[in-house]
C-alpha cells in the first residue's frame, strides 16, 4: 500500500527524535517495555491562510487489508507550529489548548505506538501535518480518522509528511 493523500502544496515537517526513513525509536514504540510517547514534530512553511492543523499517524503495511491508524489528532490552532515529546499521551497535558483527539484503530482516543507484529517485515508510518482553511472542523467525536481525512479534503491547503519506520523480530 503507497501513500494515497490527494496532492497538496507542501510544506516542511521536522523532528528532534525521528529521522526520515530510520526506525522510530524504542521509546516511542507501543510494545512491552517501551514508554509509548508520541514523538515531538515541528512544522513550518505553511500558508498564510491556515486556520487550523491536524495531525495522523498511519502504518501503510499493517497486515489488515486497510492499513492501521495509530494517531489522529484535529483542531490545532494555526499559532501552534510544534508538538512536545509525548503530547498524545492519555491524560491529554500536553496538547495545544482546542485540539482534540480522534479514536486511533486500537479505539484508544490517544497516540498508539507503532507495534509491528513480529516477523511481518519492516513497515512504514506516515506522520501527515495538514494545513486547513477552517478553524474547527465539523466532525463527530466517534468518527474515525479516515472519516477525519475525508472531512479535510475540501479544506486542504497544505501538508507535511514524514516517513518513519519499525520492524520486530
Amino acid at each position: 500500500m503507497e501513500n494515497n493523500l490527494i496532492p497538496t502544496d507542501p510544506f516542511q515537517l521536522t523532528s528532534d527524535n525521528l529521522t526520515s526513513n530510520q526506525p522510530v525509536p524504542f521509546d516511542q514504540l507501543g510494545v512491552e517495555g517501551a514508554a509509548n510517547l508520541s514523538p515531538q514534530l515541528s512544522w513550518t512553511g505553511f500558508k498564510p491562510e491556515t486556520k487550523s492543523f491536524a495531525l495522523t499517524m498511519y502504518d501503510l503495511d499493517a497486515p489488515t487489508g486497510s492499513g492501521f491508524w495509530h494517531w489522529a489528532l484535529y483542531d490545532i490552532p494555526a499559532t501552534i507550529t510544534n508538538l512536545s515529546t509525548d503530547a498524545g499521551n492519555p491524560t491529554q497535558k500536553n496538547l495545544p489548548f482546542g485540539s482534540k483527539h480522534l479514536k486511533n484503530d486500537a479505539r484508544l482516543p490517544f497516540y498508539a505506538g507503532p507495534a509491528p507484529f513480529p516477523g511481518t517485515g519492516k513497515h512504514r508510518y506516515l506522520i501527515a501535518v495538514t494545513a486547513l482553511d477552517i478553524e474547527k472542523l465539523k466532525i463527530d467525536s466517534e468518527a474515525t480518522p479516515a472519516m477525519l481525512n475525508l472531512t479535510m479534503m475540501s479544506h486542504t491547503v497544505g501538508r507535511a509528511t514524514l516517513m518513519v519506520t519499525a520492524e520486530i523480530k
